[in-house]
């Protein structure tokens, strides 16, 4: 599918334009909208805005108009400038430059004064991207040309005297309804399009003018402080409601390690509106502050506790002792000339995931050694290809027997032979790559959810929002409908000839008008893929509908098939890793890249994610087991939600549902 959300790592070259100009580019053979879209450092709405018949894909020789890039040369000074555009945020900018957020706002403080802006010109630190001539190859397909000049219809401003709002970036439920002198619950009675989500652009039903904020501080009379009262209820096995009952304003008590971001995504309200209440944070969030949440009438935040960050509950303790047993193989290379060893990581594919996976913990137990955490780690070899290992040896020479957690090795069969090895104490084994579901043991541990695991997660999610559940199936894709007829009976199958014909009538008969309806398209075909898309596409008017994946499939790769096509049909799919822009994320690339020279890959990030809640999990005051029993988790790209297999052993089940977004990205929707 489009890798919408990953990092182009092939930067070819970033060229300065001027904000009047616009590029030329001639598409070269094996060329796609997106390695454009990275090589111009543009997004790939960008070049279908200039170039509306790209949406039906490209082919070599095509001329594309490019849109000159935001940066640009800021005269002498060592910095580049960024227009700062709809959705972005200082963490997202940092990121895509690949720079320190602490220096980025720093640099900016005086700019930043009353929060970021769209249109402002923020300055980038000169240790971000790096300005290049374009190559040789560039230059013969590119050319500067006059800007064409656009007719764009005029924004909509905010009447203060009408009955409607426009939803600006940044806008809130809360902001619009405070400015209307509403409650959140009329707004969303006036607007029920927007309970889920508050799209920019919306044309929202306001009651009455809007209340002019325009009011001198000292005027202000502070509301006098109520008590709370809080109801804490089992909403399911995975929610917890607490409600807050209040009249005017509402204390809030700042816990422990919670920030400005954490109390804004807890209480629903933007840092502006925070901070306009309670000046003081303007000096740093501290625990046993009392804050004032406002509104009118009670307000009830909705907190997903399913998941626990363990760094808040750490305890002191014995010392643990943790083992990574990683294949660095290094018997192998140890008669190596420099130029073999170096031929060798060129070629080497998995000694460079073994390389990068060991960056990524050596990150994780850096981090655990800044939280004090009590834990001596064991990195050791071993040994192992495909057919073979040194584990036994390994084992018994080092007493993994008294181990509290062993990570590894990467092999599937090779883990079960530890778990075997150190069974008599019970050693946990934590399996950190495979997905095979392996042999029954009680220690050990999948950390990767099995791909049947990814497909019943789609097809619970699918049943748990009551959908009708619609499949086209591929006739070569037999295992699949055999899994789907087996597990999920009340899922309905779309007639398909042998030579992949779809029935049209058979189809459209399937389809509800109560409810929505989700095809899950199974197949790699191209021309079934654009037909059955096709017919969900004209048919949106009359039913809601979705596009359901139940795995990866490069197909929608190609240029055939449009992005807009997938992003209105908002393509639903499971995964095991998601997209993560949290500035806990920001914090671990920009660390990483500074001890690394390079951003993390899925492989590192995958290392540091297990290492490092493995660590936390033994620092809990209790056992590995009992952590896992008590404690599903969330890091930096994986879900850790152990459950007990049919048998024995234990198998992680954390599986995310991501959806395509009309801004071409992708979020979690589980």
């Amino acid at each position: 599918m489009h890798k919408i959300f990953l990092c182009f790592l092939f930067l070819v070259t970033s060229v300065v334009f001027a904000q009047d100009k616009v590029v030329k580019h001639t598409v070269e053979k094996g060329e796609t909208i997106f390695k454009i879209a990275g090589i111009y450092k543009v997004t790939v709405a960008e070049i279908f805005r200039l170039n509306p018949a790209a949406e039906k894909g490209i082919k070599e020789n095509d001329i594309l108009l490019i849109s000159g890039s935001v940066t640009e040369s800021d005269g002498n000074s060592s910095t580049k400038t960024h227009l700062v555009k709809a959705k972005e945020t200082l963490y997202s900018i940092a990121r895509d430059y690949k720079v320190a957020f602490a220096d980025l706002k720093t640099l900016n403080e005086a700019t930043l004064v009353d929060g970021l802006k769209i249109g402002q010109i923020i300055r980038i630190p000169e240790d971000g991207l790096t300005t290049v001539t374009p190559t040789k190859e560039v230059q013969k397909t590119t050319e500067i040309v006059e800007k064409p000049k656009e007719t764009v219809a005029e924004k909509p401003k905010n009447d203060k005297t009408s009955n409607f709002h426009i939803v600006e970036a940044k806008e809130t439920k809360f902001g619009i309804a405070k400015k209307y002198g509403m409650t959140v619950a009329e707004l969303e009675e006036l607007n029920p399009e927007i309970v889920a989500n508050l799209p920019i652009g919306f044309k929202l039903n306001v009651k009455g003018n809007a209340v002019s904020s325009e009011v001198s501080s000292n005027k202000v009379e502070k509301p006098k402080p109520v008590v709370i009262d809080y109801e804490i209820k089992k909403a399911d096995k995975s929610e917890t409601t607490s409600t807050i009952k209040k009249t005017g304003y509402a204390n809030y008590e700042v816990k422990q390690k919670e920030t400005l971001y954490s109390l804004t995504q807890t209480l629903g309200i933007t840092q502006d509106e925070l901070i306009e209440l309670n000046p003081s944070l303007k000096e740093g969030v501290k625990e046993g502050m009392i804050l004032l949440v406002p509104g009118k009438g009670s307000i009830t935040i909705i907190g997903n506790s399913k998941y626990k960050d363990l760094t808040k509950t750490i305890q002191s303790q014995n010392k643990k002792q943790l083992v990574l047993l990683l294949p660095f193989n290094a018997t192998k290379v140890q008669s190596d000339t420099i130029n073999k060893i170096a031929t060798r990581l060129k070629k080497d594919s998995f000694l460079n995931m073994t390389l990068d996976f060991y960056s990524g913990a050596l990150m994780a137990i850096e981090y655990g050694k800044s939280l004090g955490l009590n834990i001596d780690v064991k990195i050791l070899d071993s040994e192992e290809s495909k057919l073979t290992s040194n584990v036994e040896k390994v084992v018994k020479e080092n007493n993994l027997q008294n181990a509290d957690v062993i990570i590894g090795p990467f092999y599937q069969q090779h883990a079960e032979k530890v778990a075997e090895l150190v069974a008599e104490k019970n050693v946990p084994v934590i399996s950190p790559l495979s997905k095979e579901i392996g042999k029954p043991l009680p220690n050990l541990y999948q950390s990767m959810p099995p791909a049947d695991f990814a497909k019943s997660a789609i097809f619970d999610y699918m049943l748990a929002k009551k959908g009708n559940i619609i499949v086209v199936s591929d006739v070569k894709r037999q295992a699949n409908k055999d899994f789907i007829t087996k597990n999920y009976p009340s899922a309905s199958f779309a007639i398909v000839s042998p030579t992949g014909s779809l029935d049209i009538a058979s189809f459209k008969s399937l389809f509800k008008e109560d409810g929505m309806n989700y095809v899950v398209l199974d197949t790699e075909k191209t021309g079934m893929i654009l037909s059955t898309t096709n017919l969900m596409l004209n048919d949106m008017k009359n039913y809601e509908i979705q596009l359901v994946i139940m795995e990866p499939n490069e197909t929608l790769n190609f240029e055939e098939i449009s992005m807009k096509r997938l992003t209105i049909l908002k393509l639903l799919y499971p995964s095991l890793t998601r997209e993560n822009a949290s500035p806990e994320s920001v914090l671990f690339e920009t660390d990483y890249k500074k001890k690394n020279k390079i951003l993390p890959n899925q492989f590192a990030t995958r290392g540091f994610d297990i290492t490092f809640d493995t660590m936390l999990r033994l620092s809990q005051g209790k056992t590995f087991a009992e952590s896992v029993n008590e404690d599903k988790t969330e890091q930096l790209e994986s879900k850790f939600e152990y459950a007990k297999k049919d048998s024995e052993g234990y198998i992680n089940k954390g599986v995310y549902i991501l959806e395509y977004q009309e801004d071409l990205t992708v979020k979690p929707v589980n």
